[in-house]
C-alpha cells in the first residue's frame, strides 16, 4: 500500500468526513483517477519525431504507455491535417496513481523554480482540479538527453467531490500545496 493511499484511509478521510459532516463513509470524497496530458498541436508537421520524444517523457513519468490523440479535423490556418498526431495522454488510477501524486508533491515540485505554491484557479465547479507544468524536466526520471525540447504539462485530478471546496479540502490533506 503506498503512503498516499494510506495517508487518505487514515487521517484526510475521517477529517473530510468530520468537517463537512457527511452520514456516511462513502460520501467522502475521494481521488479517482490523473490524467497527465501533453499537447504539441501541429508541430508533428514539420517534426514526425516530436511524438517519440513525448511518448517517452510521459512512459517515464507515469510508468504506463500513452496514448496518442490525433486532431479530429483539418485545419488550414494551423497547418493541421484530420488524422494528425497533436499530443499524449495518459490516465493514472489505483497504485499508479498514487505513486505518481507522491512523486510529485514530494520530488517533482520542490524542483521548480521559483515555486510560490500551486494556482487555485484550476477548479472547474463540479471538483475536478486541473494544474500546468511548465516543464517535464522537473520528474528526475526524464533524461534531458533523450527529450528534443522542455515542454508542458497538464495534470488532471479527477475527484468524486461535488464541489470545489471539498475538491481543495481533499487535496490540501493529500499534500499539495496550493498558494495562500
Amino acid at each position: 500500500m503506498n503512503r498516499l493511499s494510506k495517508k487518505y484511509k487514515e487521517e484526510v478521510a475521517p477529517k473530510l468526513k468530520e468537517e463537512f459532516s457527511y452520514k456516511s463513509v462513502m460520501q467522502v470524497p475521494r481521488l479517482e483517477k490523473i490524467v497527465i496530458n501533453v499537447g504539441f498541436g501541429g508541430e508533428s508537421v514539420n517534426n514526425p519525431k516530436v511524438t517519440q520524444y513525448i511518448e517517452y517523457a510521459l512512459a517515464r513519468i507515469s510508468g504506463q504507455k500513452p496514448v496518442v490523440t490525433k486532431s479530429k479535423k483539418a485545419i488550414a490556418a494551423f497547418k493541421l491535417k484530420e488524422n494528425l498526431p497533436v499530443g499524449c495522454m495518459v490516465t493514472l488510477r489505483k497504485e499508479r496513481m498514487w505513486s505518481f501524486l507522491d512523486r510529485l508533491i514530494s520530488v517533482a515540485l520542490p524542483r521548480v523554480r521559483d515555486f510560490r505554491g500551486v494556482p487555485k484557479k484550476g477548479f472547474d465547479g463540479r471538483g475536478n482540479f486541473t494544474m500546468g507544468v511548465r516543464e517535464q524536466i522537473i520528474f528526475p526520471e526524464v533524461e534531458v538527453d533523450k527529450v528534443d525540447k522542455v515542454r508542458g504539462m497538464d495534470i488532471t485530478f479527477v475527484t468524486t467531490s461535488k464541489t470545489d471546496e471539498e475538491s481543495r479540502a481533499l487535496l490540501q490533506g493529500l499534500g499539495i500545496p496550493f498558494r495562500k
